[in-house]
C-alpha cells in the first residue's frame, strides 16, 4: 500500500535557527501561563521533525518501532515521492433512511446511553433502537432480535478485523470503531532495502442493517492511531484517535485517513503556543453516517493524558502541563512558593455541519478529574480542577472552580475549596454546580455559577462516604453512587461497602440527604464508578439499575464459634425510586452461573451494561445476555450465550480469527 511519507530533515538552517528560539522562549513561560495565541500549523513532516527537535520534549516524545501485527507493503517508490490514487466514488446508496422500529414489532419505550450531553451522542460496545440490540463482543458485531422477549435470538455474527470497541446506531446505519497494529514497509533514506515499521490504525466500518441477518459494509476507512473516543450529534460522526510520534530514522510519519489504497485525507498537524508536558497526535475526523463520507479531518499534536469533553457546539480538549520547578523558586526557610505549577491547557474546536475548526486556547491551575468536570453554559466554560502543590516539608492540595468565556480567557473563579481534600465527583448542571469532596467525611458542596464572574457556594453538607459519580434525578435532587466510610480508631477511615444515596437541593443553602443505600462488604465495586455509561436510571419510570461486583459474609455452617466466610456475587441490582419513597430493591440479576465459584475481579460474567425496551429489562456481561422483567427482576425470560473466547479481561471484545474482507 502506498503512503505519503516524507523525508524528517529540514534544510533551510534560519528556520531551525526560529524554531530553536521560539522554543526556548516557550520554555520560559511563568507558572500562570497567558492564553495561547494560536496553533502553528505544519504541512510538511520534515518541518514538524525540525520543530520537534528543537524541543525538549522531543527526546522523549518518539516512540520505538517493531514488527507486529497485520503486513502490509509500501513500495520503495511509494517511500519516496509520497504517490498516492485518488479516491474512488462511492457506490450508490440505499434510499433514505427509516427506524428499525417502524412496523417492525418494536417498542418506543427504550432506553439509551447514559451521556454526559443531551444531543450529543457517546460510542459505546451496545446500543439498541426498541427492537434489535446491536453489540461487539468477541471480535464480531452481534445483532439481537430482542423485542418481544419470547422470541428474542441472536439474528446475526458478522467478524471484524482488529479489536472492535464501540459503535453507533442512527436508524438503519450503524458504525462500529476497531483498532489493529499493521506492520508496513518503508525505506528510510540510510537503509538499503524497506524495512518492517509497526503502526496502530483504527478502522471505521459503516454499515447498513436494513437486513440484520445480513449487515452490508458500506464504507471501511482506516484512520491512523489508536480509538480514544467517539462522539455523534445528528448524522456527524467524530472519531478521535492518539498516536505516539513514531521515527523512524530520518522518517516521520504523519496521520493519514484512507480507504483501502486510496488517500482520502492528510490533514496538517497544528501545535499550540503553549506547550505539552510531552507529545501525541490527536486526529479529528468527522464522517456523515448515512454514507460514511468523510466531512472533515484535523491533527494536532497536544499533551498526554487528554479529557475530552463535546457539547453541541464544540469540542474541548484538555491536558496537564507540568512545569518543572527551578533552584531559583525555593526561598531562604527552604520552601516552594504555593502558586500552583501544574496547569492545564485547554482548547477549544468549533464544529459545524461537521467541519471543525480551531477557535482558542486557554488555561486554567490544576487538573481535572474527568468530562464531568468540564461543562460548557451560555458560552462559558465552566472547570473544577483540584491542586496538587509539594513543597519541601508539605503537600498541599485544594480545588478551584473557573469560569472561561469563549476566547477561554478566565472571566470568574472561585478557589482554595476544601484545603487538603481532592475532588471525587462533579455535575454542573444549569446555574449550579454539584461538586464532591472527601478525606474523611463527604462534603457536598452546592456551588451557584448564576453570575459567572463571581461564583459563590450557596451550601454545604458533610456526610460519612463519598460519591464517584453524581447524576440528576429532577430539578431539586441528585444521584450520588460511591463508597461508605467508617471513621478508624487511628484519626483515618475505611472503605466500606457501594453506597447509593439520594440528595435534596430545593434548599441550595441547606442540602439534605433524602435516604441512602449501602450494599456488600468492603471491596465491593460497581462498573458504574468507572464507567457512567454503565449507569441506567429513567426518572419517569423511577428505575435505577446498577452493576454490582458484591462481596458479602455467610455463615459458616455448624461452626461453633459463629464463624463467617466470604462469598462474592457478581450482577445488577434493580431499585424502584422516588424522593418520596427513597431506594426501594425490586429484584437482582446474576450471570454467574455458578455463584459460589469465588470469581471476582475480571469475572466475564460481571454485568457490564443494562437497558430496557418497554417492560423488559436486558443485562449485559462478556458471555450473556439475559432478559428478565423489569419490575419483577427475578423474571427471567430467557438467557442468550454472546460469542467469548474466554482470552480478554479487559471489555467485552475479542479479535476475531477471520478477516472481514478477503
Amino acid at each position: 500500500m502506498k503512503r505519503n511519507i516524507i523525508l524528517g530533515l529540514l534544510s533551510a538552517g534560519i528556520v531551525v535557527i526560529c524554531v530553536i528560539i521560539g522554543a526556548g522562549i516557550l520554555a520560559e513561560l511563568p507558572p500562570e501561563m497567558e492564553n495561547g495565541t494560536g496553533m502553528q500549523v505544519f504541512t510538511s513532516a520534515s518541518a514538524l521533525a525540525a520543530y520537534l527537535d528543537s524541543m525538549p520534549q522531543a527526546e522523549n516524545g518518539y516512540s520505538t518501532t517493531s514488527m507486529d501485527g497485520n503486513i502490509r507493503v509500501v513500495s520503495e517508490e511509494a517511500a519516496l515521492d509520497g504517490a498516492m490514487p485518488p479516491a474512488p466514488v462511492p457506490a450508490q446508496l440505499p434510499q433514505a433512511l427509516k427506524s428499525a422500529s417502524s412496523g417492525s414489532g418494536g417498542t418506543e419505550a427504550y432506553s439509551s446511553t447514559n451521556v454526559q450531553v443531551g444531543g450529543v451522542d457517546e460510542a459505546d460496545f451496545i446500543k439498541n433502537d426498541g427492537k434489535y440490540i446491536y453489540l461487539v463482543s468477541d471480535g464480531r458485531l452481534v445483532i439481537v432480535d430482542a423485542y418481544p422477549p419470547l422470541g428474542a435470538g441472536i439474528v446475526s455474527e458478522t467478524p471484524l478485523t482488529g479489536t472492535p470497541s464501540a459503535l453507533f446506531l442512527s436508524g438503519n446505519r450503524l458504525v462500529v470503531f476497531s483498532s489493529v497494529r499493521e506492520t508496513e514497509f518503508i525505506h528510510p533514506e540510510e537503509s538499503a532495502a524497506p524495512v518492517p515499521y509497526a503502526r496502530d490504525v483504527t478502522h471505521v466500518y459503516v454499515y447498513d442493517v436494513s437486513d440484520h441477518k445480513e449487515p452490508k459494509i458500506i464504507r471501511d476507512l482506516t484512520v491512523d492511531g489508536t480509538y480514544y473516543d467517539g462522539r455523534m450529534n445528528g448524522n456527524d460522526v467524530f472519531l478521535f484517535t492518539h498516536e505516539s510520534l513514531s521515527r523512524h530514522g530520518d522518517l516521520l510519519l504523519l496521520p493519514e485517513v484512507r480507504e483501502g489504497d486510496a488517500l482520502i485525507a492528510q490533514p496538517p498537524v497544528s501545535v499550540p503556543d503553549i506547550p505539552g508536558y510531552s507529545w501525541q497526535f490527536t486526529t479529528i475526523t468527522s464522517f456523515d453516517i448515512r454514507d460514511g463520507s468523510v466531512t472533515d479531518a484535523e491533527s494536532f499534536l497536544l499533551g498526554y493524558g487528554s479529557t475530552l469533553y463535546v457539547s453541541v457546539d464544540n469540542i474541548y480538549i484538555a491536558y496537564v502541563w507540568q512545569q518543572p520547578y527551578s533552584a531559583g523558586a525555593w526561598d531562604g526557610f527552604g520552601q516552594a512558593p504555593v502558586e500552583p505549577r501544574g496547569q492545564s491547557v485547554v482548547h477549544r474546536f468549533s464544529v459545524e455541519k461537521g467541519e471543525i475548526a480551531y477557535a482558542a486556547t486557554g488555561t486554567f491551575p490544576g487538573r481535572l478529574l474527568n468530562q464531568f468536570s468540564l461543562d460548557e453554559y451560555k458560552g462559558n466554560l465552566r472547570v473544577a480542577t483540584t491542586v496538587n502543590e509539594w513543597a519541601r516539608d508539605s503537600w498541599v492540595q485544594y480545588n478551584n472552580v473557573y469560569i472561561l468565556d469563549s476566547d477561554l480567557t478566565m472571566k470568574g473563579k472561585l478557589e482554595y475549596l476544601a484545603p487538603d481534600e481532592r475532588i471525587y465527583a462533579a455535575r454542573f448542571i444549569g446555574d449550579r454546580l454539584y461538586l464532591v469532596t472527601f478525606k474523611q467525611m463527604d462534603p457536598f458542596f452546592v456551588i451557584d455559577l448564576t453570575d459567572p464572574t463571581t461564583p459563590a457556594v450557596l451550601g454545604e453538607l458533610k456526610i460519612p462516604g463519598y460519591s464517584d459519580y453524581l447524576h440528576p434525578y429532577d430539578a431539586t435532587h441528585i444521584i450520588g453512587i460511591g463508597k461508605e466510610t467508617v471513621a478508624n480508631e487511628w484519626g483515618g477511615f475505611t472503605t466500606g461497602g457501594l453506597k447509593m444515596a439520594l440528595f435534596d437541593v430545593a434548599d441550595v443553602n441547606h442540602p439534605s440527604e433524602v435516604d441512602r443505600v449501602e450494599i456488600g462488604l468492603p471491596g465491593t465495586d460497581s462498573e458504574a464508578l468507572h464507567d457512567h455509561k454503565a449507569f441506567l436510571f429513567d426518572a419517569s419510570r423511577g428505575i435505577l439499575v446498577l452493576p454490582v461486583h458484591e462481596i458479602v459474609k455467610v455463615p459458616v455452617t455448624g461452626s461453633p464459634y459463629d464463624a463467617y466466610s466470604t462469598k462474592y456475587w457478581q450482577g445488577a441490582y434493580v431499585y424502584r425510586l422516588t424522593p418520596e419513597t427513597g431506594f426501594v430493591l425490586k429484584g437482582t440479576v446474576t450471570h454467574n452461573a455458578d455463584p459460589d465459584s469465588g470469581y471476582y475481579w475480571g469475572s466475564p460474567d460481571s454485568v457490564l451494561r443494562s437497558l430496557y425496551m418497554d417492560d423488559v429489562l436486558y443485562t449485559v456481561s462478556r458471555t450473556k445476555l439475559v432478559i428478565s422483567g423489569l419490575e419483577h427482576p427475578e423474571m427471567v425470560y430467557g438467557t442468550l450465550s454472546l460469542p467469548y473466547n474466554g482470552e480478554r479481561y479487559s471489555g467485552s471484545y475479542g479479535v476475531a480469527a477471520e478477516p472481514l474482507f478477503d
